[in-house]
């Protein structure tokens, strides 16, 4: 738990530097709207890309991804 909330305090630090830094360079500057369609793109891409990995430990845990035997053998 305490390396959940150092990751996220160092996180947010960052990204509030980011923002600062970003925002005080007249080459980058951005409207409102920019930073809103920047921050839901990167929390929507995020929140795909961690349902896709739960889903495949899912997959794995329950035993989807195990080998299927077929029988082949005919027996008329």
């Amino acid at each position: 738990m305490k390396a959940f909330l150092l990751t996220l305090t160092l996180g947010g630090l960052l990204a509030v530097v980011t923002f600062g830094t970003l925002t005080g360079w007249d080459g980058s500057a951005m409207s409102i709207h920019g930073w809103i369609a920047l921050t839901l793109g990167t929390v929507l891409s995020l929140a795909v890309g961690g349902g896709l990995m739960a889903l495949v430990f899912y997959s794995a845990r329950k035993g989807y991804d195990d080998r299927i035997e077929i029988d082949t053998s005919h027996d008329d």
